[in-house]
This record gives C-alpha cells, structure tokens and sequence, in this order.
C-alpha cells in the first residue's frame, strides 16, 4: 500500500504531518514526533512582532485601529513576554533539521512585510524545507475596505516568495468575503500551498472578576465541516496543494479530509490532548481503513469526494443548503 503524498513540492511518505504547536519548542520533540509517524513537521510561530519589537513601525501596527479602544491594547503581551526570540528560534530550526529526517517547516505570524522577507531567508539558511505564512489580522478598523485587507495578504505572500527558493504555503482565514477567488490569487501568486483554516482566538467574558478572559480553546471534530466544504470545492481547480488543519481527534477526521482533496491534514489539538502518539493513531487508522476498502494508494482516494469528482455537486453549494433545512425540519416533525 502507497501512502505517500506530495505536499508543496515535497514528497511525504504520508499525509500526517505535526501543526505548529507548542510541543515544537523542545528538540526533543521533533525526534519524538518523527518515531510517531509524522511525514513532516511545522514549527511554532515566529511573530513579527517578535522579529521587528524595535522598530517603531510595529507600535504603529498595534495601535492602528484600535485608537478607539485603548483596552485592546492589554490584549497584545509585552514584547519580554516571549520565551523565544528570533536568534533562539533559527538555532532550534538549524538544530531541528540536523536531527530529523522528515521536513521541517518554519512558521511566521505577522501581517506587514516589515521582517518577514530578511527573517524567511535566514529561515532557508537554517535548513527549513518550506514555510507556513500565518498572516493573522483582525481589521478593528471600521473604515478598513476588504479589499484593503485581501491586498496585505498578497503583498506578503509576494514578498517572501520573491526572496526564497524553498515552498511558501499560505495559511488562510476562512473570513474573507469570496473565499474561492482568493484562494485563485493566492495561487496565481505564487503560493505552494494554502493551509484551510487559521483559528481566531476570540476573549470570553469573565462575569464573576468582570474580566476579559483570552484563554485557548482546543479544536473540536465539529470544526471540519467548514474547512472540509472548502477543501472539497478548491481540490482540482488550484495548482497549490492543500492542507486541512482544524479538528482532527481521530482518523474520522483525517479519511474525510483527503476524500475531500487534502493533500496533507495537520493536528495540534489531538497531538496535545492524547500525545505524541496520537500520530501512529492517525496513520495506522488511516492504514486500516484503506486496507479494508481495498485502496491501493492515498492518491487514489484524495479527492475521491470533491466537488469535481462527486456524483452530487449540489452537494457543495446552496441547493443542499435548502435540502438540510429542510430535512431537519421534517424530523423535527
């Protein structure tokens, strides 16, 4: 049985691959996560602010948009706050890629161009096999256009694929108004790869301290269906590979994923919930249920349920929309 894949040009010897998490922090964890399978890994976020903290330009970018709302600025950490800054962060990626076989792949945060081109070169002299734009940014800007903020993205993208040789893939949010066109202009950019989807982290209330409490939610398998729906409708109509990378607790999650068209899907939230070991779950499960439904390889079944290969088309779009409603109505009755 074949269960390689190709993700962003680079050959996997299956589709399981380690989303940044905080268990990248430790060398130590990259050989434990490659004994448990995993065909590549993605290191934790390097933020902008964290490459650019003195620079004047990013007191700029906090501040913008949120003059309004001077309580928002607690939201952001100090810039001491973080435990790794980018020297510290390029020698455990050098380290990383001398002590594993399987890729690694850096990850920057950000969502200017200030840093990320110098910073992603280094990250190639470090060894990286590619890496993971998570361009995260929340417009609070109430006279912020849309099309401004689609222009950010791009303009990043631009930047860093003008600057390294090594695959850039780009982590999106599923909150832009016309997912599916830019999707296209990531593509037409120059991306190698777009992960479906960013989580936003969003504050919670704290009704007995009155507190604005910002604590991190783990995923759960409920959370596929979005990026699921958008991986099925790109599959087959985009050059970049695909990256599912929300909710997966079990190789449920991960079958659904590449009969949707993954080409590779991502886990943090079960890796930290059941441990490094959850990754031999996911490719032995994985296994078994090819072996069962007699499939020769994982490129035989990726995709297998797409929008473009599927006998029910409608089964992506607003005509199954109606018949949900209308099917949960009649066993409501």
């Amino acid at each position: 049985m074949d269960l390689r894949t190709n993700y962003m040009g680079l050959e996997l010897k299956h589709p399981v691959v380690a989303s940044a998490s905080p268990l990248s922090e430790k060398l130590d964890n990259f050989r434990r996560m490659e004994d448990a399978g995993a065909a590549a890994v993605v290191m934790f976020s390097l933020f902008e602010e964290q490459i650019k903290h003195e620079n004047a330009a990013i007191e700029h970018l906090i501040t913008s948009g949120s003059e309004s709302y001077a309580e928002s600025l607690s939201f952001f950490p100090e810039f001491e706050d973080y435990e790794t800054g980018p020297d510290e962060y390029l020698n455990l990626l050098r380290r990383a890629t001398e002590a594993v076989a399987i890729p690694v792949i850096g990850s920057l945060n950000g969502i200017t161009n200030e840093g990320w081109v110098d910073t992603a070169r280094l990250m190639q002299d470090a060894g990286a096999s590619g890496i993971e734009l998570n361009a995260y940014y929340i417009p609070a800007n109430l006279y912020t256009e849309g099309r401004e903020v689609e222009q950010r993205y791009l303009e990043v993208l631009k930047a860093v694929k003008a600057e390294v040789s090594i695959p850039v893939a780009m982590k999106l949010s599923p909150y832009f108004s016309a997912t599916g066109n830019m999707a296209r202009q990531f593509d037409e950019a120059g991306a190698d790869a777009l992960v479906l989807f960013n989580r936003f982290y969003q504050p919670d209330m704290d009704l007995q301290e009155m507190a604005v409490v910002t604590d991190l939610k783990l995923s759960t398998p409920a959370e596929i269906r979005l990026p699921l729906l958008w991986i099925g409708m790109l599959h087959g109509r985009i050059n970049a590979s695909l990256a599912a990378t929300t909710g997966v607790h079990s190789p449920v999650e991960l079958i659904k994923y590449l009969l949707a068209g993954a080409d590779v899907v991502m886990t943090t939230s079960g890796m930290l919930q059941q441990g490094i070991g959850f990754l031999t779950t996911l490719v032995d499960g994985l296994r078994e249920w090819m072996e069962a439904r007699e499939y020769a390889s994982v490129t035989q079944l990726q995709g297998s349920m797409s929008q473009v290969n599927c006998l029910n088309p409608d089964a992506f779009e607003r005509a199954n929309y109606i018949k949900i409603l209308e099917s949960y109505k009649a066993e409501y009755k």
